[in-house]
């Protein structure tokens, strides 16, 4: 009964142990802004973590393991982790952006936020909206360059070794993009939580 044999378990017994701690620290009543926040950075780091994975990790070792005659390939990781790793990217994605969404409806400032804070001349919803259309052209990236490509590429999908080709370098500048945008896209939503960084 340990629920640190399955991931399913592992993840219940951190939301029942984070739940109790809000509980003890907040008391019973429902903050809906916290709980969004959580939510959207649950679902971040889960994105975020996988896009490093895959930038950091997984495509330098595939190509070593490519120029690697004799040596194992990269079959196990194109088989085995990448479709795994790619279903919780892609929904990553999506929780990430809609709680991003969601809170900022409750906040009240969804479309000021887009609008980058034109109609209000707000330098919140500014730097917030830079975030928010960031991660908005990082959600499309992943659904509609970065997931049919490397359905291509993992042959989930058939296609001649053309495309495949193709489907690789779409697939990787889409992915580099992502990671690029990452990082004024994680310093707009820090800096609209914490009063910006520049005083």
């Amino acid at each position: 009964m340990n629920p640190l044999n399955t991931v399913n378990g592992t993840i219940v017994a951190g939301v029942i142990l984070a739940v109790l701690i809000g509980l003890l620290s907040m008391g019973a009543s429902l903050n809906a802004a916290s709980l969004i926040v959580w939510i959207h950075v649950l679902a971040g780091v889960t994105w975020i973590g996988l896009l490093y994975y895959f930038n950091f990790v997984q495509v330098p070792a595939l190509a070593e393991a490519a120029s690697d005659e004799g040596g194992p390939g990269g079959a196990g990781i194109t088989k085995y982790v990448a479709p795994r790793a790619l279903w919780w990217f892609r929904w990553g994605a999506v929780v990430t952006w809609v709680s991003g969404a969601a809170y900022l409806g409750h906040l009240g400032m969804l479309g000021d936020a887009f609008m980058l804070g034109m109609s209000t001349g707000s330098a919140p919803a500014f730097l917030i909206g830079v975030g928010a259309w960031f991660g908005t052209i990082m959600l499309f990236n992943v659904w509609v360059l970065i997931w049919p490509n490397q359905k291509k590429i993992l042959g989930i999908v058939e296609a001649t070794a053309d495309e495949i080709g193709k489907a690789r370098r779409v697939a990787f500048l889409a992915s580099r993009t992502n990671t690029l945008l990452s990082l004024p896209m994680l310093m707009s939503m820090v800096g609209f939580g914490h009063g910006g960084f520049f005083i």
